[in-house]
């Protein structure tokens, strides 16, 4: 969690080398100062097509594998337990040459998320982001279910108060 205290810039230019990212190709082009968009991109190279020569099903996935539950975080803060539960790939049409996803969170969903989760109940959510390629067809849909929950108080222990801690 301590990497969503950096700041935007800091935490994209460390995701950026981070290898399962570095390694695929993977890029992130924006982080919203706020913690409501992420842009990322993925490029195609030699190592990261599959038989068919288009882009591994597996670097499309890991390109939007943890920005949902990271913007989350960021919001809910460490008062609540933010962790991915489930994904789902759809696969629309072969991704070739270079593909992105634009993740946009509302406000108002962290919100609603926040009074739903308020009794310590688990809350599960289901997000989308598409992935297109270069003419802006969508190559990819994929939906990721994250799982919410306020942190239940423990007899004798303050309440957390400030960032998020992450589980996922």
């Amino acid at each position: 969690m301590r990497l969503l205290q950096a700041s935007p810039a800091t935490v994209r230019r460390l995701m950026n080398v981070w290898p399962p990212f570095a390694f695929t190709g993977i890029r992130i082009t924006r982080l919203d100062p706020e913690y409501l968009g992420v842009s990322v991109r993925l490029r195609s190279y030699w190592w990261n097509k599959n038989v068919a020569g288009v882009h591994f099903g597996g670097s499309l996935f890991a390109m939007t594998d943890p920005f949902w539950m990271m913007m989350l975080l960021h919001h809910l803060g460490r008062d609540h337990v933010v962790w991915d539960r489930a994904a789902e790939i759809e696969f629309l049409k072969p991704g070739k040459g270079e593909v992105r996803a634009e993740f946009v969170l509302d406000p108002a969903d962290v919100e609603r998320l926040r009074k739903l989760a308020a009794g310590g109940e688990k809350v599960l959510e289901w997000f989308s982001v598409d992935v297109t390629d270069s003419s802006g067809d969508v190559v990819a849909r994929i939906r990721k279910q994250v799982h919410v929950r306020r942190k239940r108080e423990r007899p004798g222990v303050p309440e957390p108060s400030g960032t998020a801690a992450a589980h996922g």
